[in-house]
């Protein structure tokens, strides 16, 4: 609100409800800060080392002041990227499950959570920190992801494509134990290969 408006209305000589933002302002600000999300994540994704934040709001076409408005620091945007992320997850996960029979849409995921693993990269120092702050609990990282992979695994345990005793904490886990020691774009190959045997154990 614009200062002189604020003072204004604490005076009581105009009326305390406040213009509405146009709404192509709006528009704009939401634009930008999903492009920021966006370069951002395609950024972290590129390797391990730490990407200027100049140089994401160069790519996504605004000034850096325009980034440090919608994230007043490196570990919002980060935070951002991260929730964005695991949004897109479950997105692709109810997606997944409405195209294709659920061990076959638990398969296709996976893949998608690959990607996810190589975004993550670029801002494992930084989520370190954050997880180290209390701002995001390593629990609520984990709950989120298990969550994600019990919605398959119910859904397959009643179509009779999954195993009934498959444990989503135990198949989380071995995802993430898989893309740690094959989660470079280069081991695409091999991460799908162990990626399938994993799938061919969950069948019944």
């Amino acid at each position: 609100m614009d200062g002189r408006y604020q003072v204004a209305v604490e005076l009581g000589t105009m009326p305390s409800t406040a213009p509405e933002p146009p709404r192509a302002r709006v528009a704009e600000a939401r634009r930008n800060r999903q492009n920021l999300i966006a370069v951002a994540a395609r950024a972290f994704a590129s390797g391990t080392r730490r990407v200027p934040l100049e140089e994401i709001a160069k790519e996504a076409g605004v000034g850096i002041g325009t980034l440090y408005r919608h994230f007043p620091t490196r570990e919002a945007l980060v935070e951002a990227v991260y929730h964005d992320q695991v949004e897109r997850l479950r997105i692709g996960a109810a997606e997944l499950l409405s195209a294709h029979p659920p061990a076959g849409a638990l398969r296709l995921w996976m893949d998608l959570f690959a990607d996810w693993a190589v975004t993550k990269h670029g801002m494992v120092d930084t989520l370190r920190a954050i997880i180290s702050s209390g701002t995001l609990e390593f629990d609520q990282m984990r709950s989120e992801l298990v969550a994600i992979v019990r919605t398959f695994l119910d859904a397959g345990a009643a179509a009779g494509d999954i195993r009934p005793d498959a444990d989503a904490d135990a198949v989380a886990a071995t995802l993430a134990g898989i893309l740690s020691v094959a989660g470079e774009h280069e081991q695409r190959d091999r991460a799908a290969r162990m990626l399938s045997l994993l799938m061919d154990g969950l069948r019944p």
